[in-house]
């Protein structure tokens, strides 16, 4: 194998692998990308088992070839290089030379035929999506996604269509849930009744490749896998294995309470009395009374801070604990001006969406006080 090619594709190429590729060294051999050069471009697999990418840059290949080597290393070489284009040549070893200039060296390499075979698809069933579309519903989910690795089908997204509404995604870790339901355009990509898993990892790297490129997106899901691909680069994602719980039953219906809040002056509230919440539970107390709501934290070891905002509100006085974070999380993920904050008692979970909206909804259980 033997190419140039200019610094800037080839940043484009590696820069995309290195989140994908494994760090925690399980396997070694998984550190690596996989280049195979042929037809003036050069094509880079990289996996983790988990979430592959495959793209593909113009260069001149001057020989065919293929050869797998470290992406960091690659990757950290390249960016040192000054602009232009810079030589790739496999060694009769599996080693790989970069030369530029002056400048030579050589990186360990492995043989090509070493590397995980790559999952195919067929390419058939895909949608066309607006990146932004499927950004904010990952927005508005991931957060609510649970690190608990013993509760597996829980450390992902559920995504389903749901007949004429459009299609829902919803994350919970069992203190918050977060549900999105979009019109996006209908298909038989998923069966109605038969909603798949996204594992987070999988979310961040398709959400980081819809703001690194933007436009339209195709998204297909075959077998265990959801594609979503753009032009050259296409995302492969292993999807999370287990029945995702009935999540309808989590949230909870005709609450008694309502209040309408600025979302603006509530967060930034919020921000400021949490600083002397217990830095553990971040718990901070909300007490409603007729157009009032104090926000309160209490820390024996640092002290204690409280605001007032103005609110709409008209029903009985409520005082009940809630985890700050859990919150601004929402909070932050919501865009519109004011906010719904639907409750029943200090006992019962409340439910905080935009004002006025269906199409956004969040649970939060409340904390004893």
């Amino acid at each position: 194998m033997k190419l140039e090619i200019e610094k800037k594709e080839l940043m484009s190429l590696i820069g995309k692998t290195q989140n994908i590729v494994e760090k925690r060294n399980t396997m070694p051999i998984l550190v690596n990308v996989l280049l195979e050069a042929e037809d003036d471009q050069l094509k880079v697999f990289a996996t983790d088992l988990e979430v592959s990418l495959t793209d593909i840059v113009k260069c001149k290949v001057l020989t065919a070839g293929k050869v797998a080597v470290s992406a960091k290393s690659l990757f950290e070489i390249a960016k040192e290089l000054t602009d232009g284009p810079i030589q790739l040549l496999k060694k009769e070893n599996n080693w790989l030379e970069i030369k530029q200039g002056k400048y030579n060296s050589k990186i360990v390499g492995i043989s090509a035929e070493e590397y995980p075979i790559f999952p195919g698809y067929s390419g058939t069933g895909f949608i066309k999506v607006e990146s932004e579309e499927l950004k904010d519903m990952i927005d508005k989910t991931i957060y609510s996604v649970s690190n608990d690795e013993t509760r597996y089908h829980l450390n992902g997204v559920f995504f389903e269509q749901k007949a004429d509404l459009g299609y829902t995604m919803v994350a919970t870790d069992g203190h918050r849930l977060s549900l999105i339901t979009k019109k996006l355009p209908p298909s038989k990509m998923i069966s109605p009744g038969n909603g798949v898993i996204i594992p987070r990892k999988g979310l961040h790297e398709i959400k980081k490749l819809l703001e690194s490129i933007g436009g339209v997106f195709e998204v297909a899901i075959e077998g265990s896998q959801l594609i979503v691909r753009s032009n050259s680069t296409t995302l492969m994602i292993r999807l999370i294995e287990g029945k995702y719980p009935n999540y309808q039953q989590f949230i909870p219906q005709k609450l008694s309470q309502k209040v309408k809040i600025n979302r603006e002056s509530f967060l930034s509230s919020l921000k400021r009395v949490s600083l002397l919440s217990n830095h553990k539970s971040k718990a901070v107390t909300l007490t409603l009374s007729s157009g009032k709501m104090e926000i309160a934290s209490n820390n024996p070891e640092l002290g204690d801070a409280r605001e007032e905002i103005d609110v709409e509100y008209t029903g009985k006085d409520l005082k009940i604990g809630f985890n700050a974070k859990y919150i601004t999380d929402v909070l932050t993920a919501i865009q519109s001006e004011d906010i719904d904050f639907e409750m029943n008692d200090q006992l019962s979970p409340g439910i905080m969406k935009p004002h006025n909206s269906l199409d956004y909804t969040c649970v939060v259980m409340p904390m004893r006080i």
